[in-house]
């Protein structure tokens, strides 16, 4: 383990024991992010420095959801539009509580997960980037973010099969995630032990 990164990498895992008494679904979705973001990067080829810092910013994509209300991060159905603008400030909080951390790499860490729900043509949020604007560890977790939020089951949906999910994904391309990544993504998936039915 690369001892530049040790005290991150160890407030990270503490930060991701809090969101799993906070948010049971989050916790267990941010490790399976967390994994296929690895394989996506290792998959591109970024050298273990970055791979480190991207398992950490995946792992820690949704710890912002811990200022999130319970009303609204445990509700059954769909969000209203207040609702969606309170469930949206969780990147930002993330971001917010990395950098709190004052650690080498926060910095980077926070960035990433402040981005991680940015669109590929500039219509994601908070800052609306586009393109390689948009860090590329955010363009990883946001494809393995969107594949297993759409692969689970969750209150208010049900899992969708892999063919389904790389339909939909398909036809976000361009519009939602980077062409490049997605391409990568597309191959690795296929083999990968988070690939589901």
């Amino acid at each position: 383990m690369n001892e530049t990164y040790l005290a991150l990498i160890q407030f990270a895992s503490a930060l991701s024991i809090a969101l799993k008494e906070r948010d049971a679904y989050t916790r267990l979705h941010s490790d399976r992010v967390m994994n296929l973001s690895t394989e996506i990067g290792a998959h591109l080829g970024l050298p273990s420095n970055d791979l480190m810092l991207l398992k950490t910013a995946a792992a820690l994509h949704d710890v912002g959801k811990i200022g999130i209300p319970d009303e609204v991060l445990l509700k059954e159905g769909s969000l209203d539009n207040d609702e969606l603008s309170i469930m949206h400030r969780h990147s930002e909080r993330g971001e917010n509580i990395v950098l709190s951390l004052k650690q080498d790499g926060s910095d980077i860490v926070a960035e990433a997960i402040r981005h991680h729900h940015e669109f590929f043509n500039g219509q994601g949020y908070p800052d609306r980037l586009a393109g390689e604007s948009i860090p590329i560890f955010s363009r990883i977790i946001s494809i393995a973010d969107n594949y297993d939020a759409m692969a689970t089951r969750r209150v208010y949906q049900d899992a969708k099969c892999h063919t389904a999910v790389m339909d939909i994904m398909s036809d976000e391309l361009g519009h939602k995630h980077d062409p490049v990544i997605f391409a990568a993504f597309t191959k690795l998936i296929e083999k990968s032990e988070f690939r589901v039915r």
